[in-house]
């Protein structure tokens, strides 16, 4: 066996030699023995330990790839997570003070995406094993939320009843204030026996909705999500933030960028986590490239009391971004784009006329690609925060302000 030194942590959360070498769950200054296959040391054993080395939490972890620093300390991840900014706009030639990191507690997903498949015995529920597709079963995971760990039994029996021994099943599980939301994806075709058995589960567990496959099929309650003071029953599935702790930081920050703005677009609004709570202060336009989301959005408006007027729009913004004119009625913007950035809706505001844009962004290197479009224009990057949601996860979120000078 040879002896590595770990020189610094990959952004996947392996530990990196000076020579290029994969060291997985080593934290840099430590030194590990092993034998290297494919670039990666394999059956390594620490000789040297990190002061920044905890023991893991949770007794899954060694299997399960859902979380990939739990072996470092909370400091660390904070500073490393950090750092991952900070470089990406340094690699831009950005410079800005990171405010504090807001980090999420533990047992505090509230959405999460199980795998189900069924065995020659039994049923396997779980989640897949780092940089596999081995299924991992987590029944005592410390991530998600108490209320979706409850529900596993129930998880399992949906997968048993309803996943082929060829395939597999997807259930996308959310907390909502009514229960718990479930998705099932690649479930197999219902019939009315199927129907009445999956009526069962959701009486049982109480689940808020159950989809089959893009159907709906059984609910005991309304599946509410609440948005500032709207209450919003989103499409089965739909995307929502990580946590509600992780929500309501990116919320505050982008109430901030808003301040006395009387009229505010936001960009990728999905069904309101930013459009619903500004409308308390601000007229909002909220745009959204599925219209099942700003169908949700809508609803919510709606029926919620002391908000302003809120009007929404269906537009696919990579490919038909919001023009620099169209972007001039407003006093500010708040844009949420998924991981590729957006490029193009970047440039149109650099176009435009606006002074203050709020930015929430999953990936800090289009998030600084995009940010250098920004400040080429004339804006300065004013403050920004890092949103630690995914918690033990090497995924980083982040909330900035941008002012024109």
């Amino acid at each position: 066996m040879t002896q590595f030194e770990v020189v610094r942590l990959g952004h996947k959360g392996d530990g990196i030699t000076k020579d290029g070498v994969f060291v997985p769950h080593a934290l840099p200054g430590e030194v590990v023995e092993g034998d290297v296959e494919n670039d990666r040391v394999i059956h390594g054993r620490i000789i040297t330990s990190s002061p920044a080395r905890v023991t893991p939490a949770c007794r899954h972890y060694k299997a399960c790839g859902g979380c990939a620093l739990q072996h470092a300390s909370d400091e660390f991840v904070a500073d490393w997570k950090r750092e991952i900014v900070a470089t990406a706009l340094k690699n831009h030639g950005i410079s800005a003070g990171l405010e504090t990191i807001h980090t999420s507690p533990s047992c505090s997903r509230r959405r999460a995406v199980f795998h189900g498949r069924r065995t020659k015995k039994s049923v396997m529920v779980g989640l897949y094993g780092r940089a596999s597709d081995s299924l991992v079963p987590v029944p005592d995971c410390i991530l998600m939320t108490p209320e979706i760990m409850s529900a596993y039994g129930a998880l399992e029996r949906l997968v048993q009843l309803g996943a082929s021994r060829r395939g597999e099943m997807n259930l996308a599980v959310i907390a909502t204030e009514t229960g718990l939301d479930v998705s099932v994806e690649n479930g197999k075709p219902l019939d009315m026996d199927l129907r009445i058995d999956l009526g069962q589960v959701v009486r049982e567990q109480r689940f808020s909705r159950l989809s089959w496959n893009g159907e709906d099929v059984a609910g005991e309650a309304p599946a509410y999500l609440r948005f500032g003071k709207a209450r919003v029953v989103p499409p089965a599935g739909a995307f929502l933030q990580a946590t509600a702790a992780g929500e309501a930081a990116l919320v505050r920050a982008m109430r901030r960028v808003v301040g006395d703005a009387r009229r505010v677009i936001d960009l990728f609004a999905g069904c309101g986590t930013f459009s619903l709570p500004c409308a308390e202060t601000a007229e909002v336009h909220a745009v959204e490239g599925v219209s099942e989301m700003l169908d949700a959005l809508s609803k919510g408006w709606r029926q919620a009391e002391g908000l302003k007027r809120v009007t929404v729009e269906t537009r696919d913004l990579f490919r038909q971004p919001i023009r620099a004119d169209e972007l001039n009625r407003f006093d500010a913007a708040i844009i949420d784009p998924p991981r590729p950035g957006a490029a193009a809706q970047c440039d149109e505001i650099a176009k435009s006329a606006l002074k203050t844009v709020g930015f929430v962004s999953c990936n800090p290197i289009t998030f600084a690609r995009d940010a250098k479009t920004l400040t080429d224009a004339g804006f300065v990057l004013d403050w920004i925060e890092v949103i630690d949601q995914f918690r033990w996860s090497t995924h980083v979120e982040i909330a900035a302000r941008f002012l024109r000078v």
